[in-house]
C-alpha cells in the first residue's frame, strides 16, 4: 500500500501542474486576443510636430499609424527635428495618445488606460509602459509621462488635468495641449488636412 501511495502522489502534482498551466495558458489567451484595427474613419487624426531651426512645423501621419505603436515610433526617428518630433493621435473622440521620442528616449502618455480592451494602440501603449490591462468596468485613468513637456511650459499637473478631462472631446484636449505648446495654429492645419486625405 505505501508503495502505490509514493507511485501516486507524483502522478497527482504532474496532473495538479498541468491543470495550472491550462489555466495560465487560458488566461494568456484572454489577454493576447486580436483586437479589430482601427479604420480609417475611426481615426480622428494623427500628426506629428517638430522644430527644424527653432519653427515648428506639425504635419499629417498615415492613419495607420494609429493601430501600431512601434511603427508610429520608427516614423518619428526619421523626422527632421532639432530634438526629436511628438505624435498625437486621437481615435474615435474615445482616447488619445502622444509620444515623444528624442533619439532613443521615448516617452508616452494614453489618455484611457481603460481603451486598451477596445484599439490595439491603446493596447500597445499599455505593453510598452509594462502596465497591467485594466479591467473593462474599470473607471478611466491615464497612463504614461505627465512631465513630457514640462522643459517646454506644460507641467505635469496640467498635463494630467487635460488628460483627465473625460467630459470633453479628446480632440479638444489634444489642441488645448498644442495650444500650450505653441503649436496651436499649426496643428489645426494638419490636423484639417488629415481630414481631407
Amino acid at each position: 500500500m505505501g508503495v502505490f501511495d509514493e507511485d501516486a502522489e507524483p502522478f497527482d502534482l504532474v496532473e495538479d501542474g498541468d491543470d495550472d498551466a491550462d489555466l495560465e495558458d487560458d488566461d494568456d489567451s484572454d489577454d493576447d486576443f486580436e483586437l479589430d484595427d482601427a479604420t480609417e474613419d475611426d481615426v480622428d487624426f494623427v500628426v506629428a510636430a517638430y522644430r527644424e531651426d527653432g519653427k515648428p512645423t506639425v504635419v499629417p501621419l498615415d492613419f495607420d499609424l494609429a493601430n501600431d505603436l512601434d511603427e508610429l515610433i520608427r516614423q518619428l526617428s526619421r523626422l527632421p527635428g532639432d530634438s526629436g518630433a511628438d505624435a498625437f493621435v486621437s481615435v474615435d473622440n474615445d482616447f488619445f495618445v502622444i509620444v515623444r521620442a528624442r533619439g532613443r528616449v521615448v516617452e508616452v502618455l494614453l489618455s484611457d488606460a481603460t481603451a486598451a480592451n477596445d484599439w490595439p494602440l491603446a493596447r500597445d501603449v499599455v505593453d510598452y509602459l509594462g502596465e497591467e490591462i485594466p479591467d473593462e468596468d474599470e473607471d478611466s485613468y491615464p497612463l504614461g509621462d505627465m512631465e513630457m513637456f514640462s522643459a517646454s511650459g506644460l507641467r505635469g499637473f496640467e498635463l494630467e488635468a487635460i488628460a483627465t478631462d473625460y467630459d470633453s472631446d479628446p480632440v479638444d484636449l489634444v489642441e488645448l495641449i498644442a495650444d500650450k505648446l505653441k503649436i496651436g495654429d499649426q496643428f489645426r492645419l494638419a490636423a484639417a488636412s488629415f481630414d481631407e486625405e
